[in-house]
């Protein structure tokens, strides 16, 4: 009779403990959120106000990191410059790269620029492409059925709940993906500045234009040489949109504006990354608003 007791207890605690998850960034927090439900406590390891590229290693998240079922990130070598010595220090066997605990994103994605050369040359590139492709939010459905499905795998006694919400999920997303879509045909062929390579995902969904961007290469400081060749540009090109994120220095873009006549609009590059883009329909709502000004 003890060892029946036992059993059915160890039975209850599986089906209410939730899965513990940590995302390396906002977006995915939130996607995984919706899927998981009341299933799933998710730890989001990046401030989504920094630079994604440099997270600061705090002691705080390898404690998350010991404790976690399921590690999401966005991968393209997004996280390379940080994740790897907080999972070395974690040491938690679940969440190591190949293991059932641990998700790459960026195998369902088609990435785009993908470099011919990988050379320090040509600044700090991406040897899989651009990474940054969770700002358009077209790739956010098969990002969400990828999630389901690790879930799924991690937690099986849950696996209809977590169907269920990725199809709630679904119908919500793709409602907004139609609303933006019509939103943004009237700025389709607009062109733009960009600081950093950041938004190109969204500027082809929507059919913009990227002239130019503020760094001379991804990851350098602008120099005057190039500052001056990137405003006659703009002035031969007539490009009136310079995209600024939060995170790089905003002195440059704000001269470029005044040279040109242009303007500086501040794109979240991230949820929470800008007040008022605190949720997914806020965050890529707020893109498409910004960028069809």
């Amino acid at each position: 009779m003890k060892k029946i007791a036992l059993i059915t207890l160890l039975t209850a605690v599986s089906l209410f403990a939730k899965v513990n998850v940590a995302t390396t960034y906002a977006y995915l927090g939130k996607i995984t959120e919706h899927i998981g439900g009341k299933y799933v406590h998710v730890d989001v390891l990046a401030d989504p106000k920094r630079d994604p590229h440099f997270i600061v290693p705090r002691p705080s998240l390898i404690g998350k990191l010991r404790r976690e079922d399921l590690l999401i990130i966005n991968g393209g070598q997004l996280e390379i410059g940080w994740l790897p010595p907080l999972l070395k220090s974690a040491n938690n066997p679940k969440i190591r790269v190949g293991q059932k605990g641990f998700l790459d994103v960026s195998g369902v994605i088609e990435m785009i620029n993908k470099p011919q050369n990988v050379s320090r040359a040509y600044g700090d590139i991406h040897p899989g492409g651009n990474p940054h492709f969770g700002i358009d939010v077209h790739n956010v459905l098969p990002i969400a059925q990828l999630i389901a499905l690790k879930l799924e795998q991690i937690d099986p006694a849950h696996a209809d709940a977590y169907a269920k919400n990725l199809k709630n999920f679904q119908v919500q997303m793709q409602e907004l993906i139609t609303k933006l879509d019509a939103k943004m045909r009237p700025c389709r062929g607009k062109k733009v500045v960009e600081y950093h390579a950041l938004y190109d995902y969204a500027l082809r969904a929507y059919g913009l234009v990227r002239v130019g961007t503020i760094e001379p290469l991804p990851g350098i400081t602008p120099s005057s040489r190039h500052t001056l060749q990137l405003i006659n540009l703009m002035r031969a090109k007539g490009v009136k949109l310079i995209l600024q994120d939060v995170y790089h220095e905003k002195k440059t873009a704000r001269f470029i504006a005044e040279k040109t006549g242009a303007k500086v609009v501040i794109l979240p590059h991230d949820v929470g990354s800008v007040p008022g883009s605190e949720t997914l329909v806020k965050f890529y709502t707020m893109i498409a608003e910004r960028l069809c000004r």
